[in-house]
């Protein structure tokens, strides 16, 4: 009993000093930063239906536009968001491609609703458009942390001696966002048209 006890004081010591507590953690900061990413991107998807429809009842004819959002936001949800993404880089690339379109279409029902006076005087557009700006900023907060969180994780994974403890224990490199899909949602749709709205909701 006493031999066994040795052993696993030398392994935990062992393992400790090899980076395997450093690697847990970092595992688990990064699957926690994801959560919030994915949480901040969902409140978005579920503001858009609304903010469509106000636009729609303004702007019926700008068919296009209004299908391209809609369209938009049911590719990304058909994108099984689930805590093992972040470890699929082909899964991560078609996240980041879905929302980077989203963005691009969201961009677009803004042009569009600027040619609409009474739209953008509308009290459930504002408190959409405040809502939106809101949870723009609270996506690039949580892919702020996300990115530094993988950051941290991934030289955990590559330096010396966690490297070994990594490949002993089958922690890999994360993908993080690519450099393309990165500029391309990183930069929020426009939503301010002038004048006073609401503030974000908390």
């Amino acid at each position: 009993m006493r031999g066994l006890r040795f052993v696993v004081m030398a392994a935990a010591v062992l393992l400790s000093g090899c980076g395997y507590n450093t690697l847990q953690s970092q595992d688990e900061a990064v699957k926690a930063s994801w959560a919030d990413v994915l949480s901040q991107y969902q409140r978005r998807a579920d503001l858009i239906p609304n903010l469509v429809a106000t636009v729609k009842g303004y702007a019926a004819h700008e068919e296009s536009v209004l299908v391209g959002v809609t369209e938009a936001r049911a590719k990304t949800g058909s994108i099984q968001l689930t805590p093992e993404l972040v470890n699929d880089e082909a899964a991560m690339a078609r996240f980041q491609e879905a929302q980077g379109q989203l963005t691009q279409a969201l961009k677009s029902l803004f042009a569009v609703a600027e040619n609409y006076p009474d739209l953008k005087a509308n009290q459930n557009f504002l408190e959409l458009q405040a809502q939106l700006e809101g949870t723009e900023n609270r996506i690039a907060v949580a892919r702020n942390r996300f990115i530094q969180t993988v950051q941290a994780y991934n030289t955990t994974v590559r330096s010396f001696p966690t490297n070994l403890t990594a490949m002993l224990f089958k922690h890999k490199v994360k993908p993080g966002f690519t450099v393309e899909n990165e500029a391309a949602i990183s930069q929020a749709p426009t939503v301010d048209f002038g004048g006073a709205a609401p503030a974000p909701a908390p």
